[in-house]
């Protein structure tokens, strides 16, 4: 079983067994715009929870990308650096950015549901 959470910054995280994935939510993808490039943070590089990690530039600005949990980076989808108008097109699946491995589970409790997070934003 897996859940997905969010954070006020607007990412997602898909949570299954202590992983998970982590990309921005479609609203931030329709604030930002045309996304022309990612920068992903690098395969085993620790994480903290709220720091930044990895960018998201678009037509419009850059904005970084927050670690919703504290953890281990263990993969990055290197498929953005050639085609970043994946994570527009789609935000919540083939547009994620990284996964972690979460060193405080704790920290999920933090997090928004889904609702909480369409409360948020209004949708």
């Amino acid at each position: 079983m897996s859940d997905t959470y969010f954070t006020k910054d607007h990412e997602w995280i898909k949570i299954e067994n202590n992983i998970g994935i982590v990309g921005i939510t479609k609203y931030a993808s329709e604030q930002l715009g045309d996304i022309v490039f990612v920068e992903l943070p690098e395969k085993g590089s620790q994480a903290e929870k709220g720091k930044d990690v990895a960018v998201v530039e678009s037509v419009k600005a850059a904005s970084e990308i927050y670690s919703p949990v504290s953890g281990i980076i263990i993969d990055a989808n290197e498929n953005l650096n050639e085609a970043p108008e994946v994570v527009n097109e789609d935000p919540s699946g083939a547009g994620w950015f990284y996964k972690i491995e979460i060193t405080n589970s704790e920290e999920i409790s933090d997090l928004m549901s889904e609702q909480e997070y369409l409360e948020l934003t209004g949708d």
